[in-house]
């Protein structure tokens, strides 16, 4: 299983390494031809906004993927390894569920309604675009599952 979760890190890693190269390429040469040629093209400020939005969402995931996720860490820092530690754990996580939930219905919803508009550079339809957020939100519960499986096998060691 291990295995799997490193897997996807290397994966969500490299296509964020690579999105966020491409626009901070895209926006380079947007700047280049502008300012030298006093000409932009249309569709780069569209495509290097989409990518940013992009990089967003699959950190968002990636960092989620390394326990570091929506929590503020001062106080379980604080606790951690006594009993209100594990418990407040238990709470975090289950706030997490709440919001990852939240993003799944209601980013699925947007997708979805968002298809018949296109982006006007791009041509793109925007449900496309969108559909970062539902996607994002099964690879933060698939972290969040992972998440809980620990903190279940803590409480099965006694610590709880």
């Amino acid at each position: 299983m291990d295995k799997i979760f490193k897997g996807l890190r290397k994966v969500l890693y490299w296509i964020s390494v690579g999105s966020m190269s491409v626009m901070l390429a895209i926006i380079f040469f947007q700047v280049i031809s502008r300012y030298l040629f006093n000409y932009t093209f249309e569709w780069s400020e569209e495509l290097a906004r989409f990518l940013f939005v992009w990089v967003v969402f699959l950190g968002s995931a990636l960092i989620m993927g390394e326990s570091g996720h929506m929590a503020v860490q001062l106080l379980p820092s604080r606790l951690a390894g006594s009993r209100a530690g594990t418990y407040l754990e238990v709470f975090i996580n289950l706030c997490s569920y709440a919001f990852i939930l939240l993003l799944l219905i209601q980013g699925s919803k947007m997708s979805s309604v968002m298809m018949f508009q296109t982006a006007p550079a791009l041509g793109v339809p925007m449900g496309y675009v969108y559909s970062i957020i539902p996607l994002s939100g099964c690879l933060m519960l698939l972290y969040l599952f992972k998440d809980t499986m620990r903190i279940i096998s803590t409480f099965k060691r006694g610590r709880g």
